[in-house]
């Protein structure tokens, strides 16, 4: 069983040392001197089980009783409990790093830090004979922060104009720190080393292999769906959007204990936003389950129906929820410092709106013959191979030019039963929960 843990002991001492927070990273509660010494063993006995209880449960408790506002002690200060193993201190820092940067704003100094950690730990990953066992949930998290400290350096470095002179200083000394080639090595490296992409080629869903992990499955598919949304594929982005959003809906409840549950939540409030755009800019209702649509039309009916007017709303509409909704993108490159410093920090973001917007912009005021080769062009697109080689359509509404005339073919929808009944299932689950928190006195 996983420890349990005295959350009395606070690393809170009063006296000169402290510093204006009264954070002391040497002094170690009790509970963590607990803590890292069962995650020590654990990890030396490949219990994954307790492992991955602890690392889910038990950091998450610590770090909301006592390391809310302040960061965990240091390694240095817990290696003495550990046998000073040194794959373990590697790890201790990348949570203690994580912690860092998910509750307080980390220095200059410590993403670089954060940087050399990765750099040692994933050594040892790629190259170093490992003897142990680590949960699938950490090492996705392990990647993710990874991927997400570089994207959080990038903005912070292209962020010149209010630099100090030291700041500057250990930007040019340390400009090997997240350098971009460093970054896609080391995830070309882990690739190679999973073999992620022979496991692909043998699963027809890629999905399937990242059910095991939350964080994952929804990461894959938002980016996946975000990427056809830029390329204008927009039927295959509606597809997946569809097919996660109806996933999260259907088992959201069973992760609302996991650390990871606020993203999950963020991630669909954003796809129900992608999701809108891609309906607004092709209308393909009928791939849409009706939960899912239910849900789309409560939070974005009324600015759809705005959105397909392609008028100067529509396009501040069109603005407004491709910034909510979209990756935080970045420029990798090192700022020129022989240059007067300027923040540039937005200009990879300004691009990538400005070619989603470039389209629409082109859509708000034309001419007839324009008009023609739009609608022509609109079928042209809604128009698909399937496996067997048949020409289909995939919008909801068929139409033909004859002269001046737009003539519309009026389609009857398929009733899905199915999905009517599997919806109140998914009520009545609910229904039942909440029945099973209520205590009877």
């Amino acid at each position: 069983m996983a420890a349990s843990y005295d959350y009395e002991d606070a690393p809170f001492r009063h006296d000169e040392e402290t510093g204006p927070l009264g954070y002391d990273p040497n002094f170690v509660p009790d509970s963590v001197k607990s803590f890292v010494t069962h995650l020590y063993r654990h990890i030396r006995e490949k219990n994954v089980y307790e492992i991955h209880q602890m690392y889910e449960t038990s950091f998450q408790t610590l770090s909301d009783h006592l390391f809310k506002d302040t960061p965990w002690p240091s390694v240095d200060a817990v290696a003495n409990y550990v046998d000073n193993d040194h794959v373990f201190c590697l790890l201790y820092r990348e949570m203690w790093f994580r912690h860092l940067y998910a509750r307080l704003s980390p220095t200059l100094k410590q993403r670089i830090d954060s940087w050399d950690n990765y750099c040692s730990l994933f050594q040892v990953v790629l190259h170093g004979v490992v003897n142990m066992q680590l949960p699938n949930q950490w090492l996705w998290d392990m990647v993710d922060e990874f991927v997400y400290q570089f994207q959080s350096f990038c903005q912070y470095r292209a962020k010149m104009k209010n630099k100090t002179e030291q700041e500057i200083a250990l930007l040019r000394q340390f400009d090997q720190a997240w350098n971009v080639y460093g970054v896609l090595n080391f995830l070309q490296a882990l690739v190679e080393k999973s073999s992620i992409i022979q496991i692909l080629e043998h699963e027809k869903e890629v999905w399937l292999v990242c059910c095991d992990v939350i964080g994952s499955h929804i990461a894959t598919i938002y980016h996946y769906g975000f990427a056809n949304l830029m390329l204008r594929r927009y039927v295959d982005a509606i597809r997946e959007f569809n097919k996660i959003l109806l996933y999260i809906y259907k088992t959201k409840q069973y992760h609302q204990k996991s650390s990871q549950y606020e993203q999950i939540l963020k991630k669909n409030e954003q796809m129900y936003a992608l999701l809108a755009s891609c309906l607004s800019l092709c209308p393909q209702v009928k791939l849409v389950d009706e939960t899912v649509n239910a849900q789309l039309r409560e939070k974005y009916g009324e600015k759809m129906a705005r959105m397909q007017r392609y008028d100067d709303e529509a396009f501040s509409l069109y603005d407004e929820l491709f910034s909510y909704a979209c990756p935080k993108f970045i420029t990798p490159s090192a700022p020129s410092f022989e240059e007067p410093l300027v923040n540039y920090n937005q200009d990879a973001y300004r691009l990538q709106l400005k070619l989603f917007l470039y389209e629409l912009a082109n859509y708000m005021e034309v001419d007839e013959p324009t008009l023609r080769t739009i609608l022509m062009t609109y079928k042209h697109k809604t128009h698909a191979v399937d496996s067997k080689g048949k020409i289909i359509s995939n919008a909801d509404v068929d139409f033909y030019i004859d002269e001046d005339m737009i003539h519309v073919v009026d389609t009857k929808p398929v009733k899905r039963y199915g999905d009517y009944f599997l919806r109140q299932i998914v009520k009545l689950e609910g229904v039942i929960n909440d029945m099973d928190r209520i205590k009877l006195e």
